[in-house]
């Protein structure tokens, strides 16, 4: 038996609830405890506060977003807004941001549902308008049909032809951005291959995403294209979003239109990633690209689809990811033809080697150790031919490297952005 003077189990929830809901609000709490309720305090602080909150499993600010969906649910508005009010001013490293504050909220229309939501964003609201020059955050006008899905982006088309079909992430941090990005896909890919990597960079840069003529969304032009069609593509897409030199991330063909770009649009580019790409191929490789558009043109894309998986996934990944290469699979195969097909001579006669002296604009290099489609050889052309250009290569990556490899991939580019 303790004879120490002092409640460990009541200190402990104490500390824990001044941690959370800020010494203010406990002080005043305290202070009006009395007689009738003293017991009640004691309880929900030992118990509370020390059995639940001084539980390790779960930091407080993961637990404080716990609390505001049950009481969300729960209709307990006193207590959520006692939680929105502490979470926002924390200054413990157990509070939210108001974007994250948010994100419960709107999560909770789902699961507690909209009126819930609805009373839940009225009451925060109120709040934030109340602290709004302590925290920083401006509550102001926003028209709802000006909002986009922050995982997405704000999707739109070139005004001139071919339209290209692109989305636009603001900085989630709503301040100006650091850099703007522009990701470049793979031939037979889409934007959506970069919604990891694209998300990863809007929490301080503006990040561009787009679909390549005859790709997703955007349209197809007739004929067989060249390399510098698709750079001249890109450059009145930037021209029409007003963007500036642009920090360009492209994977295989993107990496490609990347280096036409900078070389003829040298303004537009402030930075090179180009990954998984070359600045030519043999002669042996052009021609195997011209077999691909005879057997596209013959047999539609489905007679190339396996083949095509097979170089952009190698075979670990493959079978371990099934449903990730069966979604690429099907992106491949309802591509439309004609524009698979042009792309593929862009692809197949790319030929920079000779001019990546003119490149300027400061140059990641990235390989896939196991890249069967542009070995790590035709990287160190790449990064040999460009002045000061740095070489990375991913371990246990193919073709895709972006997607067999997200984490690595990311980490050199972040890694290069804080160099720029």
């Amino acid at each position: 038996m303790s004879y120490d003077p002092l409640d460990h189990d009541f200190e402990r929830g104490m500390r824990n609830r001044r941690s959370v809901l800020g010494d203010q609000w406990v002080d005043r709490s305290v202070a009006n405890a009395t007689n009738f309720n003293a017991d009640f305090q004691n309880l929900i602080t030992r118990f509370a506060w020390n059995e639940i909150w001084g539980r390790p499993g779960l930091d407080h600010k993961t637990r404080r977003i716990i609390v505001l969906a049950i009481t969300i649910a729960l209709g307990r508005w006193e207590e959520f807004e006692l939680h929105v009010r502490a979470g926002l001013t924390s200054k413990e490293g157990t509070g939210l941001t108001p974007d994250e504050m948010k994100e419960v909220l709107i999560q909770s229309a789902i699961y507690a549902g909209v009126p819930a939501a609805n009373t839940a964003f009225t009451h925060a609201q109120k709040i934030l308008r109340e602290i709004s020059a302590d925290i920083g955050y401006q509550v102001e006008p926003q028209r709802p049909a000006d909002s986009s899905h922050p995982g997405i982006g704000k999707e739109g088309r070139t005004a001139s032809s071919p339209a290209l079909h692109y989305s636009v992430r603001e900085p989630r941090n709503g301040r100006a951005p650091r850099h703007t990005v522009v990701l470049s896909h793979a031939i037979g890919a889409d934007l959506m291959m970069w919604d990891g990597l694209a998300n990863q960079l809007a929490a301080d840069c503006r990040v561009i995403a787009y679909d390549h003529r005859g790709h997703g969304s955007s349209e197809k032009a007739d004929g067989l294209y060249s390399m510098a069609d698709l750079a001249d593509d890109a450059a009145r897409m930037l021209r029409e979003l007003d963007t500036g030199p642009v920090v360009w991330v492209g994977l295989s063909m993107g990496g490609m239109v990347g280096q036409e770009l900078a070389l003829r649009h040298p303004g537009l580019v402030r930075a090179l990633v180009l990954a998984n790409t070359t600045s030519a191929y043999p002669d042996a490789a052009r021609e195997a690209w011209q077999q691909r558009i005879a057997t596209v043109r013959e047999q539609g894309i489905e007679a190339i689809a396996d083949a095509v998986m097979g170089r952009y996934f190698h075979d670990a990944f493959r079978a371990g990811h099934a449903a990730t290469v069966a979604r690429f699979r099907e992106r491949l195969t309802s591509t439309d033809a004609l524009g698979y097909i042009g792309c593929c001579n862009a692809v197949g006669t790319v030929d920079t080697t000779a001019r990546l002296g003119q490149i300027k604009a400061r140059t990641l290099v990235i390989a896939g150790e196991l890249d069967q489609g542009t070995p790590i050889a035709m990287a160190e052309t790449l990064a040999n031919g460009i002045e000061g250009a740095q070489l990375e290569v991913i371990n246990g990556a193919s073709h895709i490297s972006a997607v067999e490899q997200p984490q690595a991939f990311a980490e050199l580019v972040t890694r290069f952005l804080a160099q720029i």
